[in-house]
């Protein structure tokens, strides 16, 4: 008997609420105190698990809350009893059964990716087409309000062999903004800038103030206004030399295929919570390849076992070149869930090779942190 004929019989959720270690603020919203995070855990009738993290932020993709009612009570009657050989048509039930809810069907895919890797003895990485790379450069965002705290996070990332921040904008004045790049500029010459406004502009001030920050020569500038403006993003794209990424304007392979069309950036942020999944993220990167675009592997306000999915699909996408911005785990919550720390050194994040995702998370975390559960099936 195939190991993948095995089927579903479990089928436990966990809401929970992870401290962070200071405020965040992006363009269009702050996490301070903590970030809310979903945890999926399939179980085969061999006993063997896989597990799925999924991270909404309310303001970009859904609540926590949304997410853990599309698992519980919508997604849940596609999975329990369908075999892991299934993957693909439970993702296809899964996405019909409930709409949006982009960061329910990462969770659902990863957990059963992480099973079948499990049951077959192969990383996710090898069911994804096969790895690339063996590690992602790793990128560190910069976004306490509090910028002094940055400064001594900056010394931190320097000091770990952290070469690449992305700065945080939109949140304050304009001001405020080109302070700290300048101060990136002459106190931390030898770290990579990018800058991320997460939509924070108005439209009648926003070429302006990105022409300002674009005379710094940022690697990148991402979303600088709000998701639906592409007519503004083509405008700011062609108006300044600094290629422009798109993150909130592009979910989906479908939001991929019209931006392309409407030429509003040089580039994407690839992220499995807003596109749904590890295979239509690479779907997305793929498209983007094609148009002649460049790639990015973002996240959400993820732990260590969304960050763990991501990096086995970047693992096996090499049209994601521009590494990963998988921190969360090591430089912002106070305490990770996963049982062995994220492997994350030296200013790259370490694809695992062990089977399924390769690390799993500790269920004393997960129950301490807990503030909702799931009934098992």
């Amino acid at each position: 008997m195939d190991a993948r004929d095995q089927r579903i019989v479990g089928y436990d959720i966990w809401h929970l609420s992870l401290p962070v270690v200071s405020a965040r603020d992006h363009g269009v919203g702050r996490v301070d105190g903590a970030c809310e995070v979903v945890v999926l855990r399939l179980t085969a009738e061999g006993g063997e698990a896989g597990w799925g993290e999924a991270s909404p932020w309310v303001v970009f993709t859904g609540s926590p809350e949304a997410t853990f009612a599309a698992l519980d009570r919508y997604i849940r009657p596609h999975v329990v009893g369908r075999r892991i050989s299934e993957r693909p048509a439970i993702m296809r039930d899964a996405d019909r059964a409930v709409a949006h809810c982009t960061e329910a069907k990462a969770a659902l895919e990863s957990a059963l990716l992480d099973l079948e890797g499990r049951v077959t003895g192969q990383p996710v990485h090898a069911l994804l087409g096969g790895k690339c790379r063996d590690q992602i450069p790793l990128s560190v965002s910069i976004a306490n309000p509090d910028f002094a705290q940055d400064v001594a996070l900056l010394q931190r990332l320097q000091d770990d062999g952290v070469g690449i921040v992305k700065l945080k904008t939109g949140f304050r004045d304009h001001a405020f903004d080109l302070m700290r790049l300048e101060v990136l500029a002459r106190d931390f010459p030898q770290i990579r800038v990018r800058v991320d406004y997460n939509q924070g502009l108005e439209p009648e001030s926003a070429l302006d103030q990105v022409r300002d920050v674009a005379g710094f020569a940022p690697e990148f500038i991402e979303q600088p206004v709000r998701a639906p403006l592409f007519d503004l993003m083509a405008e700011i794209r062609q108006a300044i030399d600094v290629p422009l990424l798109a993150d909130e304007s592009v979910f989906g392979p479908e939001d991929m295929a019209r931006a392309v069309r409407e030429g509003i950036s040089d580039g994407v942020s690839v992220k499995i919570m807003k596109s749904g999944g590890l295979t239509r993220g690479q779907q997305v990167a793929r498209m983007a390849e094609q148009s002649g675009l460049t790639a990015y592997g973002g996240d959400m306000f993820e732990a260590g076992l969304a960050h763990l999915a991501g990096a086995h699909m970047i693992a096996a996408t090499p049209q994601i070149t521009l590494g990963c911005e998988f921190y969360q785990a090591r430089y912002y919550l106070t305490e990770d869930i996963l049982e062995t720390p994220f492997p994350c050194d030296g200013g790259a994040v370490q694809v695992p090779d062990a089977p399924g995702l390769g690390i799993r998370p500790d269920l004393d975390k997960l129950d301490f942190y807990s503030i909702a559960r799931g009934q098992a099936a």
